[in-house]
């Protein structure tokens, strides 16, 4: 018997030993080609991008999985006890695999066998880590073999602390977001550091299956789940039954963050930063590198500007009437249904969308659109108000047809059903004023002359609306807001602002055609001075004086100045005929207004990878001694800027006091209400079909541009002093008003001497007529009267020479202005 026993045991040992080799080698054979787990150190998850403004203030994030990547000692201990007690409690026990619980879930399975139900996996967070970055999710014994061994080789190579920083932040919440931070900004808006423990519990509930405890679609199942991984909290002594109980009692409370841009009135600039990331990096970089973007933009200078802009549009938009509704709905039933499905404009908060339910003689009844659309409601219960008829004459005058047509009663201009753009009339409950999104666009665009850093940047009325930005992407002709280029290259190329042009009609063959440009009024002045011929925007005079030192000197300044790649030298281009951009212009009067210096543009001001090195900076002057340990008497450290000098500082300055002549008394007179040192020049091109003007302080430079999109006529009188000169001035107004006016500096060395304002010619000072004009050394007025363009008048070689008696002669009358 004792030999039968042991002949026994001596065969379960071999069939033990052959089905232990056996299982090795299956399990061998499964393993010989894991993947490597050591790339798990090398680990660089998708993360998001963020764009801030230069306050710090959040713009915008762009991501694929919506991810922030926290190192563990980052990570409070209540959020690690949620996602242990949720997920595995012997977590830093185990040697990577749970033995207990995968007995657990094996006697679970049998049980639960021809029942239908899933099987439990009992994975630790070592084997979901093993699982989400080295295996596929395939519900298979060889997946799970391979799980275990690679767990335990895990386990092996890294801490604990590694393997639950991996597993934190790779895992899937829902809702597009990845990871502990992400998931903590994407349901609660908020730092992993600021949540509660029924925040963290339900964060910790939802690995298991988001969608299955989605906050809105499954509410219920969502707080049981949570107050399980609360009550397990409890047991595992990471939370007291007390503050168990407190949690448990207390709603989701899920608030989500929205998407895209997050600072008001920055959607234009930030699409531009997009695009620009993009371009340097690629879109991998954008929405997986979890870059940190600085920007250069000024958030309340940005809120002026948005607001200067859309005022100014619609200045010019109402005074050519209404042109309908948005679009009609049926009001029969609960209007606030329909209603609610009609999109507004996101961007523009002080409009709401509004339905007419009636009309009377002397106001218009609406119904306001809902927040939130509850079908079946009472209409009764609905928010309504009224529009007065003093609140919406400019709507009197409607387009029918295409023509403008008075209406003589509101009825004329609305109907029940309408659908419309209403804004609330300050301090009241329910009066209202119509609104329509205007036709006309335009765009703002302000920076600092000194690096290039674009301050503010408006690319339309709304971006939501229309996504086209007419600050960087509209090519338009800037008219003679061109012209400053053309007498700068004059300027500094032996002319003087005293030198004298002659302002009359002049003819020039083009090809087989002859070109005969004219005055904006069709007057002319005789002979003027350069800086008369710029204050007064006098076509004739730059087409002589361009074609006096040769279009392609003009060309060459124009190129250097940023505003074109490579501009043809034609006179008509001496007039603004090219075509370029708001931010271009913007740049290029940059250069008038810092001295010189060359400008390069830039909306990103530091880019950091996601380890916070710094990859790109935009300012990149060197300042020698601002880095010393301790001040030993040392004088003060000096910035050296070592840009390109695309223009004499002298000639900068003298261009600049000429147009502040513009503004003082010229085209751009309106400007000169600010009551500060300004510089500017408008453009207006030919049949008004657009209008500009850009100015500047010595500290800050801004583009202002109107038209349609489309290029059409805007009326006759739509000028840039008209149009663009006030959305200017409205800007400023509120950029400058707290800070001290500053003069322009001149440069050391030049020359002011009275001169006569029509003639050029030296003048005593205090006599009627005088004018103080900066000169460079070795320069000033001239000995003689001299005037260029004579010969037009006299016939080719004629005399240039000529008295002031004979200009007074030549004087045809005030010029008009352009």
């Amino acid at each position: 018997m004792v030999r039968l026993i042991g002949y026994f045991f001596g065969v379960g040992i071999v069939l033990a030993l052959l089905v232990a080799a056996g299982i090795a080698l299956y399990v061998g054979d499964l393993t010989k080609d894991l993947p490597d787990y050591e790339v798990l150190a090398k680990y660089e998850p998708p993360v998001t991008t963020r764009v801030h403004a230069a306050d710090g203030a959040l713009m915008a994030e762009f991501a694929r999985e919506r991810r922030l990547y926290l190192p563990i000692q980052a990570v409070p201990d209540r959020v690690k006890a949620a996602f242990l007690s949720a997920e595995d409690k012997n977590f830093y026990n185990h040697p990577g695999v749970d033995v207990t619980g995968l007995a657990r879930a094996v006697v679970t399975n049998i049980q639960n066998l021809g029942s239908g139900r899933r099987p439990v996996g009992a994975s630790t967070i070592t084997q979901q880590v093993a699982k989400n970055f080295l295996l596929t999710s395939d519900q298979t014994m060889q997946r799970k073999i391979k799980e275990m061994v690679l767990s335990f080789r895990i386990e092996q190579a890294y801490s604990k602390d590694r393997i639950l920083e991996l597993y934190l932040n790779e895992i899937f919440f829902g809702l597009g977001s990845y990871g502990i931070a992400g998931a903590a900004l994407t349901y609660f808006d908020k730092s992993v550091n600021e949540l509660t423990l029924a925040e963290a519990a339900y964060l910790a509930a939802l690995p298991k299956g988001p969608s299955n405890y989605h906050p809105f679609r499954y509410t219920e199942r969502a707080i049981e789940r949570r107050n399980w991984v609360i009550d397990q909290m409890v047991a595992n002594g990471y939370a007291t039954a007390e503050e168990g109980e407190k949690a448990k009692a207390t709603g989701l409370n899920v608030s989500p963050r929205r998407r895209g841009t997050y600072l008001f009135a920055g959607e234009y600039f930030t699409e531009e930063v997009r695009r620009d990331i993009i371009s340097r990096y690629g879109e991998d970089a954008l929405y997986e590198g979890g870059l940190s973007v600085r920007t250069t933009l000024d958030p309340q200078l940005q809120l002026y500007a948005r607001k200067a802009l859309q005022n100014g549009l619609l200045r010019y938009d109402t005074l050519r009437g209404y042109r309908g509704p948005v679009t009609q709905i049926d009001i029969s039933g609960d209007w606030g249904v329909p209603l609610g499905e009609v999109d507004a404009l996101s961007d523009v908060p002080e409009w709401q969308l509004a339905v007419v339910l009636g009309t009377e003689d002397d106001k218009i009844s609406i119904g306001i659109k809902p927040e939130r659309v509850v079908s079946g409601a009472l209409s009764e219960e609905r928010e309504t108000g009224t529009i007065a008829l003093d609140d919406m004459k400019w709507a009197m005058r409607h387009v029918v047809d295409g023509k403008r047509v008075k209406a003589n009663r509101q009825s004329d201009v609305l109907k029940p059903g309408d659908v419309i753009f209403v804004e609330k009339k300050p301090d009241t409950e329910r009066a209202w004023e119509l609104r329509q999104v205007p036709e006309i666009e335009g765009a703002l665009v302000a920076m600092d002359p000194h690096t290039g850093r674009v301050l503010a940047m408006v690319g339309g009325f709304s971006y939501a609306d229309s996504q086209f930005n007419r600050a960087t992407q509209a090519y338009r002709q800037p008219g003679s807001a061109f012209k400053p280029i053309v007498y700068a290259a004059a300027l500094d190329n032996g002319y003087t602002p005293a030198s004298v042009v002659l302002d009359a009609p002049i003819s020039i063959q083009v090809g087989n055609d002859v070109w005969e440009p004219k005055n904006y009024g069709g007057k002319s002045a005789g002979p003027s001075t350069l800086r008369a011929g710029i204050e007064r925007s006098r076509n004739l005079m730059t087409v002589r004086l361009a074609k006096d030192m040769g279009m392609q000197l003009v060309a060459d300044y124009a190129e250097h100045f940023g505003l074109y790649d490579k501009m043809l030298p034609v006179l008509a281009m001496s007039l603004g005929s090219g075509e370029t951009t708001v931010m271009r212009m913007v740049s290029a009067y940059a250069v008038m207004a810092n001295g010189g210096k060359q400008i390069v543009p830039s909306l990103v001001d530091r880019i950091q990878d996601r380890y916070g090195k710094t990859v790109y900076k935009h300012d990149r002057r060197e300042c020698v001694g601002c880095v010393a340990s301790e001040w030993t008497g040392q004088d003060e450290p000096e910035i050296i800027n070592d840009r390109d000098q695309v223009l004499d500082p002298m000639t900068a300055y003298q261009i600049t006091s000429m147009m502040q002549g513009v503004v003082s008394r010229g085209t751009a007179v309106t400007v000169s209400e600010l009551g500060r040192p300004i510089a500017g020049k408008t453009g207006t091109t030919n049949d008004e079909k657009d209008a500009w003007f850009v100015g500047y302080t010595p500290d800050l430079v801004v583009g202002v541009f109107m038209g349609y999109d489309t290029p059409r006529p805007m009326g006759r009188g739509s000028t840039g002093g008209g149009l663009a000169a006030p959305i200017f001035k409205e800007f400023m107004a509120n950029a400058l008003k707290d800070m001290r006016p500053v003069d322009f500096q001149v440069p050391e060395g030049m020359n002011v001497i009275p001169i006569d304002r029509k003639t050029g010619m030296r003048a005593q000072a205090g006599q009627p007529g005088v004018i103080m004009e900066a000169f460079k050394p070795g320069t000033g007025p001239a000995d003689s009267y001299w005037v260029i363009g004579m010969e037009d008048l006299e016939g080719a070689g004629g005399p240039r020479v000529i008295s002031p008696q004979a200009n007074r002669a030549v004087n045809s009358g005030a010029g008009g202005l352009y």
